[in-house]
């Protein structure tokens, strides 16, 4: 068939010829219609919908995370739409999503997406002010497994509960003592002084680390407190260390969860909230129970277990971005106590390209996303009776 050739009409005027917004042709009105702004190519970081609504992107769009107050999420056939008002503002192809966070309030989610959402077993996670996940709606017909969740009860009074509290606890203790040479290493030649202080602190934290693998017991009851007493000193010396690191940079006190109002600390737990959501999402559909924790007791309202499996990523994943952040001099701002949108727009951005970055595990690499989703079935497989140990994720430095 030989091939077409089109050329541009002449129009007779010397002006440029203005490049016309996408349309598609409508059959049943003759007419063409503005395409609205889709995404389907890799998106670049975040963007902004408004003055106040703002969104970010993981590298392959696995993840969305919407903060602002008047975004309005729907579905439309394949596609999620995010409107403000009545203008539909972006479209995101659905099989390409694998979370979707609301990180602030006054965001409303239409129940045919929530139904969508749940039958392709995407995770819809809500974070509070305080960047803490409060709710997470998904198919409960996804994790029905009983043998996992069986298990995991029985773990509670039996010596898998305390093998994997001590993986936790180890592998959490192996990544701050990395994180701290990590960054060390980069103030040896230039500051001494303070690289002799951090690497001393490391030095603790990996005879301590060596201390919590001789722990025993019969159930994590028996054990419990010995390796929270080891990890709560393993964290005032990691935080020191910190501090050192962090001297030139800004003033960190210390580590703060709830009401904090410094640069530092708002950073780290808007970035554990994010860390949070994946975590959860992951032992869902992992056929887990979140609220059934071993190393963190359980009581009303707390995800005991997702508190427990965000120990192994907490260094890796959020605290080196963090650092990074302050550390290169990025503008951070604080407004009525919060992180303001712009600050929540680049964290949120390097957590999820820190999210989608590899690392090797298990002698080949993979993206750490995939790898919290490997662990979490790692663990309900530990909790079937499926492995012989839970092997803690840790960091090459």
């Amino acid at each position: 068939m030989p091939r077409a050739n089109a050329k541009r009409a002449d129009t007779g005027s010397e002006q440029p010829v203005k490049s016309l917004p996408p349309a598609q042709f409508n059959l049943f009105t003759g007419e063409a219609e503005p395409i609205p702004f889709l995404i389907d190519q890799t998106p670049e970081g975040e963007h902004r919908i408004g003055d106040d609504i703002t969104m970010v992107q993981s590298g392959d769009m696995s993840q969305v995370i919407v903060s602002g107050y008047g975004a309005f999420l729907s579905k439309k056939s394949e596609r999620m739409l995010v409107r403000k008002g009545k203008e539909i503002i972006y479209q995101f192809p659905l099989f390409r999503i694998k979370d979707v966070v609301l990180a602030s309030r006054g965001i409303t989610v239409s129940t045919d997406l929530i139904g969508e959402l749940c039958q392709r077993g995407i995770g819809l996670h809500f974070l509070s002010g305080g960047n803490r996940p409060y709710a997470m709606i998904t198919s409960p017909m996804l994790t029905a497994v009983v043998e996992a969740r069986r298990g995991q009860m029985e773990a509670l009074s039996d010596e898998r509960g305390l093998i994997f509290s001590r993986a936790v606890v180890s592998g959490k203790i192996k990544n701050q003592e990395k994180l701290l040479r990590y960054f060390g290493k980069y103030m040896k030649q230039a500051d001494p002084d303070r690289f002799r202080s951090v690497a001393y602190i490391a030095g603790s934290l990996k005879a301590l680390q060596a201390e919590v693998e001789l722990v025993t017991g019969r159930d994590i009851e028996e054990s419990r407190g010995s390796l929270m007493g080891m990890e709560g000193t393993a964290g005032r010396l990691y935080w020191e260390g910190v501090k050192a690191i962090l001297a030139n940079r800004t003033e960190f006190m210390g580590r703060e969860t709830r009401g904090a109002t410094d640069p530092v600390n708002s950073l780290l737990n808007y970035g554990y909230g994010i860390l949070y959501s994946m975590i959860w999402g992951a032992l869902v559909s992992a056929g887990l129970e979140p609220f059934a924790g071993f190393l963190h007791v359980d009581r009303p309202g707390k995800p005991s277990l997702v508190l427990d499996l965000v120990e192994e990523f907490r260094q890796p994943v959020v605290d080196r971005v963090v650092i990074s952040y302050v550390n290169l001099g990025q503008d951070i701002k604080i407004a009525d106590g919060l992180l303001d949108s712009e600050t929540r727009k680049g964290i949120g951005e390097k957590i999820l390209e820190r999210l989608e970055s590899p690392e090797r595990f298990d002698g080949k690499k993979f993206k750490i996303r995939s790898i919290i989703q490997m662990q979490a079935r790692n663990l309900a497989s530990f909790m079937r009776g499926g492995r012989k140990e839970y092997k803690p994720f840790t960091f090459k430095w």
